[in-house]
Formats: C-alpha cells, structure tokens, sequence
C-alpha cells in the first residue's frame, strides 16, 4: 500500500513540476527568440534608412562601408538592392541572386517585411532570414536581407534551461522528500494495524497498535486496542477453559480409574459385562482428554505459524512418511489390512495414517505417497474402504462428528484426529482435502508448500512437526 500510495503521490508531483517548468523552458527560449528578432529587426531598421538615403542622394557609399563593417564584426552577410533589384552591397558571399535570398527580396520590395516563426532551442544551430523594404509610407526605394546566425542565441539558452532543470529537480526532490514523509506517516499506523489484525485473527494476543498518523488513523487504533483487549481476554479464557478442564479432570479420571481396576477382583460372574463396558469408557474419555488437549495446542500452534515466518522450518517429507509407515505397517496388519509406501524426496507435512487404518476394515489396501506438484509438495493417503458420502465428505473435519456407519457399528475414537490436521496444515499455509478414491474408498491429500532449502538439510527438524 505504501508503494502505491507513494507512486500515486510521486506522479501528481511529476505532473505539478512538468506543469510549471514546461511552460517556463518555452518562455526562457521565445524570450531569447525575442531579443535575437528585435535586435536584428534593428539593424535592418538603419541599413534601411542607408538605403533609402543613398536611393535619394544617389551616394551608396555609406550603406556599403557600414555593411561591411557590420560583416566584418559580427560575421552575418547582408545583400541590399535598389528597386530593380540591382545589387547596392553584398557581403559575406551572400549573393542577390540565391534562390532564397531572391524570395526574400521580391517580399521586401512589395513592401513586405519577412521576420523568421518559430522559437530556438539550445540544439538550435544555423541561421535565419531576415528582410524588411527600404523608403517611407507605400514608396520603396530598396530592399535589405541579412542572414543571423543563431549559435550565440541557442548557447545563451542553454544555460537558462539548465537553471529551470535544476530548479525543477531540487522542487521535485523536495515534493518527493515531502510525499515520503506523508506516506510514511498515513501508511506506517496502517501497517502496524494490518499486523495487529493478522494476529488477532490468528488467535494471539496482538501487539498494542500506537496511535499515530491522522486524527481518524488515531481514533481507529484506539478503538481497534479496545476491541482486541476485549476478544483476547475471551479467546483466552475459552481456551484456559479447555485446557484447564482437560487437565484438570485428569486427577479424578486417575482415581476413578484405580477404584474401578480395584473393584475388578471382587466382581461377581455376571458383571464383567458391565465392568468391561466401563473401562472402555474410561480409556474413551482419557483418549477424549488428550485429543482436546492436542486439538487446543494445534490451534495455539496454527495462529502463531499463520502471522510468524516459518519458511525456516522444513522437514523431509518423505523421511517422515517413511517413520510413518514403519510406525503404522504392524497396526494395519493387526487390523487385517495393507498398507504400502511410495516414497519421493520432497519436503511435506505428513498426515496421520491412523484414520485409513482404522476405518478401512478388514482386508483394505492403504497407500501412503509423496508427491511435488509444482510449488507444493503433498502426502496423499489413500484406502479401498467404504469411504464417504458427498454431505459426508464436507462435514469430515467438523470437530466430533462422525458417520452414521461408524454410529451404528460403534467405532471407537474421539473423532478430533481430522480437525487436528486441518489446523496444523492452515497454519502452515496448506490445506487437507478428502475426497472419493476410485473405484472406492477414501483419498485424503495433505498440500503444503515446498521448502525453499536443499533435502539434505531437512534432517534438523522433528518428525512430530511434520504430522
């Protein structure tokens, strides 16, 4: 935003600047134009009177020596004639009978005054023409041309143009200097607001935004410190809240426990039965603890990663999935199913297999893969169970929820794994998808994006991370 508004603010001021000096760089070089056709305008103005003396006394010896001394001191020729055009002087080898020159004097001697158009510029370089009649009233007694050179005047521009440009530059550093400062003063308390949002959205307590830039900029800041004091204290009491419970019912769960494992010699026949069902409970509502406890802690640890950068931590994807499969291969042969292991050496964070092994049934095929797609790397775990209905796929990851096959088969779990690994892969900047495996079943991808580091440098960071 800062960029934008700084390009914004920068062209306005290159559009202010262009619309000053422009106007000034034309007037400096019509202004010195000026002079040059005034000053020549003069000369032209006594050689005409010269003229028009020696066309009445019939002596042209003053118009000839005062052309010449005029060539000769500043370099530009003259032709002046007589009514018939019959050359009176010609100096510096310009003649009467050049095509231009002879232009110039059937306009003069129709009383007609030929002055160049058009401004110089410091690039400007040869001459331009200048003719006027000689005689008083409608009567002419001759012409006069004279050819200026423009050097001297184009040099005295250059100068000048050069003192507006730097004019110019200094007023545009200055504005730029000016827009700098202003953007950095509007935009800075922006910036640290967006940074607080990110981290109240992520869950975390955000930093105190200072109050700073315009007066509504202030007014802003102040309200948003207010509202996040106020959800960081909800937020963290909910989430104490869960944590404190879990923890808290451990004690009692223990006790409990050991009072019920003390009961188990003094039972009769008839209540194992019972006793059975309430151990299974018991270990249930422990397992239930934890994963509440692990779904609290994925939160926390998916709000830091979503506003902290984590590009350092990396791990090698398919080292991991590999400790996955060497971990879960004897569970899934205890449950009667397969499960293979496509390995590819590509960081990824690693999704739990548990769920395929456990809910695949007997005689499923399980494959875990490592794959790179481009900018992202994914672990794909994939079964030939009953998997999901469409409705059934879009409430997967909901926190206790479950099928109505698994409701009535009476499955065991906590139902927290899928929630659990959506919010360690959000907070990574990845995504878990579910979706139906052909010709049955289930496929679930864990996408993350692609460390930026060399494989062999993947071994510093833990497995637990990659989960």
């Amino acid at each position: 935003m800062r960029t934008r508004v700084q390009a914004a603010l920068l062209l306005f001021v290159v559009i202010a600047v262009a619309a000053f000096a422009v106007p000034l760089l034309l007037f400096t070089a019509s202004d010195r134009t000026q002079q040059l056709v005034l000053a020549r305008s003069a000369d032209l103005d006594r050689f005409a009177s010269l003229t028009d003396q020696a066309a009445q006394t019939g002596d042209t010896s003053a118009v000839t020596a005062e052309a010449r001394r005029y060539t000769q001191l500043y370099g530009e020729p003259l032709v002046v004639t007589d009514t018939r055009r019959e050359p009176v002087v010609q100096t510096g080898g310009m003649r009467a009978a050049d095509p231009a020159v002879a232009r110039l004097l059937d306009e003069a001697l129709r009383n007609q005054t030929a002055h160049p158009a058009g401004s110089l510029r410091p690039w400007s370089r040869g001459y331009r023409m200048f003719a006027e009649p000689a005689g008083t009233g409608t009567r002419v007694s001759g012409a006069v041309v004279l050819r200026a050179s423009v050097g001297t005047a184009a040099d005295d521009i250059t100068p000048r143009w050069a003192l507006v440009l730097a004019g110019t530059a200094l007023v545009a550093v200055a504005c730029t200097i000016l827009a700098r400062a202003a953007t950095r003063w509007v935009v800075s308390p922006l910036r640290r607001l967006d940074r607080a949002v990110g981290q109240l959205a992520a869950g975390l307590p955000p930093e105190q935004t200072r109050a700073g830039g315009p007066p509504e900029l202030r007014q802003l800041a102040t309200g948003f410190n207010r509202m996040a004091r106020t959800v960081t204290a909800a937020l963290e009491q909910q989430r104490r809240l869960v944590a404190d419970t879990s923890h808290q019912m451990r004690n009692p769960m223990a006790a409990l426990r050991l009072r019920v494992d003390a009961l188990h010699n003094h039972l009769p026949a008839s209540a194992r039965r019972t006793y059975t069902g309430v151990t299974n409970e018991l270990d249930r509502l422990e397992t239930l603890l934890d994963d509440m406890l692990a779904l609290a802690t994925a939160e926390h640890r998916a709000g830091e990663l979503t506003v902290t950068d984590g590009s350092d931590a990396h791990c090698d994807a398919s080292a991991v999935a590999a400790a996955q499969h060497r971990l879960w291969e004897p569970m899934a042969h205890r449950a009667g199913a397969l499960l293979t292991f496509q390995p590819a050496a590509v960081p990824v964070m690693a999704a739990c297999t548990d769920r395929a092994i456990k809910y695949a049934g007997p005689g499923a095929e399980i494959s875990l893969r490592c794959t790179a797609e481009g900018p992202l790397a994914v672990l794909t775990v994939t079964d030939d169970g009953p998997g999901l209905g469409t409705e059934e796929l879009a409430l997967a990851t909901t926190r206790f929820w479950r099928s109505g096959r698994q409701r009535q088969d009476g499955t065991a779990g906590t139902w927290l794994g899928l929630a659990i690994a959506e919010q360690l892969l959000a907070g990574r900047g990845g995504r878990l998808e579910l979706g139906r495996a052909r010709p049955r079943g289930l496929r679930a991808r864990a996408v993350v994006p692609r460390a930026a580091t060399d494989p062999a440098d993947a071994a510093d960071v833990g497995e637990g991370d990659a989960r």
